[in-house]
């Protein structure tokens, strides 16, 4: 059977979280960790061998090379063991250990989707603002080490702003979504490096993207700082994944902080909440308190002053400064279009808040104009959207580009690489529009 009949496989490696599946799902086969178990005895083995037994160094090489976990079973190789260290090859939205990506992919495609390599296309996502050379790493090692027939790597952005448009245009009639809604702006806050970035007709406006210091893994380090803090008294062992569970379960996006700190004071027992588990080493239960962090471990994207003293622009003035540095003529179209992507931005009331803030600062702008120049200009309108997919929008809208039949004419192909070398997946389509 021809490689184009089969599905695509679709994978979206995030610093986080890394999603799998195949083309034409409504959502991935397998979320799992981006990191990687590695057993170094086998190397310090190899390097301790005397240069005369090369059998037994050439041995202890290999066997480092076999001995790996990925995802879930990494962390309990990593916790129950200690001959395992994590690696993670994906940092702030850039891969910079390309070995252990190579090792991560392998146990994706052979141990995890189970298929053939040579008889399936391929997509990649790529973060806007990685450097041609890591799309070139990436297409070396799917055509050399997997022997893929094709590949195409795709902007995470533009794969967000379809899996919008597309679930939209589910869920309502066919004439009430327009196909401008491939203009708007994605706001892509993940576990890694989120980004503010502008897309106008499926064309990435390059010099117009924003990038925000502070992601998810930040809201999990200011809700343990807030707990330890406060004296609740967390295993070290299970710190970081407690504060990650409290986050992802019991974190909400208030518009007051003024009056979310008087509710709490006010109704303890109705606001406080309590977490209760057993401590690993010594089996003894414990309860923590979780109080203020619910709604103070968000707010670090809308005062992000108060975890740290280096960054105080919130983001959504870095979102309406994104779109004001836009050509003029995109503005009201990526004002009314404000797509949300991550796992982080899936805070209850997280879009409600960015609308408000963001419409109130453009509404102050409109309201300037109008007095400075005595005019009357129409008001903007500015509607950010959410939707029940945002956690894994990228991978969705991967699932939805592969699944056309145009998907594969846009791929590289195997004997375009062959012939041109890796230099074939440098450029990317999306950033060579008019703007």
């Amino acid at each position: 059977m021809d490689a184009a009949a089969r599905p695509a496989v679709v994978i979206d490696n995030g610093t986080g979280y890394s999603k799998l599946g195949f083309s034409g799902n409504s959502e991935p086969c397998f979320t799992i960790p981006t990191v990687v178990a590695v057993n170094e005895s086998f190397l310090d083995q190899s390097e301790t061998c005397s240069s005369a037994n090369w059998i037994a160094q050439y041995n202890a090489g290999v066997m480092a090379d076999l001995d790996f976990f990925i995802g879930d079973e990494a962390l309990s190789q990593f916790k129950s063991s200690g001959l395992y260290s994590l690696k993670h090859p994906i940092h702030h939205g850039q891969v910079d250990d390309w070995d252990t990506m190579e090792r991560f992919w392998q146990q994706c495609i052979f141990n995890y989707l189970r298929c053939n390599p040579e008889e399936h296309y391929f997509l990649l996502t790529d973060s806007p603002v990685s450097a041609p050379e890591s799309r070139e790493c990436a297409g070396e090692i799917m055509f050399e080490t997997f022997n893929v027939p094709g590949l195409y790597i795709s902007v995470q952005s533009i794969l967000s702003l379809s899996a919008g448009y597309a679930f939209l245009k589910s869920i309502s009639d066919e004439n009430s979504v327009s196909t401008s809604d491939m203009t708007g702006v994605v706001v892509d806050i993940g576990d890694g490096a989120p980004h503010v970035v502008p897309v106008v007709n499926g064309y990435v406006i390059g010099s117009s993207i924003k990038s925000f210091p502070f992601s998810g893994s930040d809201v999990t380090q200011f809700v343990l700082q807030l707990l330890q803090e406060r004296g609740e008294l967390i295993p070290p062992e299970d710190s970081l994944d407690i504060a990650r569970k409290v986050k992802e379960m019991h974190c909400y996006t208030s518009s007051d902080i003024v009056k979310e700190f008087k509710k709490h004071d006010k109704k303890p027992d109705k606001y406080i909440k309590q977490w209760s588990a057993i401590k690993p080493k010594t089996g003894v239960p414990y309860t923590i308190d979780i109080g203020y962090e619910r709604f103070l471990g968000p707010e670090i994207f809308f005062h992000p002053e108060i975890y740290s003293a280096d960054f105080s622009t919130p983001l959504p003035e870095l979102i309406d400064s994104c779109v004001q540095s836009a050509p003029i003529d995109t503005r009201r179209a990526l004002y009314k279009n404000i797509v949300l992507s991550g796992g982080s931005t899936m805070f209850k009331d997280f879009h409600k808040r960015l609308q408000n803030d963001i419409k109130k600062k453009v509404d102050e702008r409109v309201a300037a104009t109008n007095a400075r120049h005595h005019v009357e200009v129409k008001p903007v309108e500015v509607n950010v959207v959410a939707h029940p997919i945002q956690s894994y929008a990228v991978w969705f809208g991967g699932s939805v580009a592969a699944s056309n039949p145009e998907f594969f004419e846009s791929c590289h192909t195997k004997e375009e690489y062959e012939e041109h070398g890796a230099s074939i997946c440098r450029t990317s389509t999306v950033f060579k529009g008019m703007y």
